[in-house]
């Protein structure tokens, strides 16, 4: 198994049943380090030396998350901000290249209302722009997006579900 960084990013956790369950599933392999942004933090002020340092000993970057607004939650994306340094793009020795990432993104709406053809016409793909385009540049191969809709009415029979393809994911070299 990867040596793996979850980056959780989740302002309202007290209040995600979903979530709760979901990031049960990393507490299963000693491989994964999990980090929530939320916790870790709650001021914004990101100690981006200390991160860009902590990044390089991953193989593999796990970002889980909820959609907020059609976006990320607003800690994460500073994150990516204040963590992924330009300067890497021109170095031969960029510290994220030859990693390979993974997007879990709950969503409390329906499937089909991310379509082309859905209510909001767009695709949970088209959301994460951002944020695929973000790792692209850096040399870094996103895997998996795992969209988890409806996620505030999911069963514990369906979270487990969920759960446990999260942990089949984890385990893929």
């Amino acid at each position: 198994m990867k040596k793996t960084l979850v980056v959780f990013a989740h302002p309202h956790f007290e209040y995600s049943h979903a979530n709760a369950e979901l990031i049960k599933a990393y507490g299963d392999f000693p491989e994964v380090d999990f980090k929530d942004l939320y916790e870790e933090y709650p001021d914004f002020h990101i100690a981006s030396f200390r991160e860009r340092k902590r990044i390089r000993d991953y193989e593999r970057l796990v970002f889980h998350f909820p959609l907020i607004w059609f976006a990320s939650p607003p800690l994460l994306k500073l994150w990516i901000d204040e963590v992924f340094d330009l300067k890497w793009l021109s170095e031969d020795q960029n510290p994220l290249k030859n990693k390979d990432a993974v997007i879990i993104v709950t969503v409390g709406g329906k499937e089909e209302n991310y379509s082309e053809n859905g209510l909001y016409g767009t695709t949970i793909s088209d959301l994460m722009k951002f944020l695929t385009l973000s790792l692209k540049v850096n040399s870094i191969e996103v895997k998996e997006i795992l969209a988890i809709h409806n996620a505030d009415d999911l069963t514990k029979a369906e979270l487990t579900k969920f759960t446990d393809k999260i942990k089949h994911i984890l385990q893929i070299p």
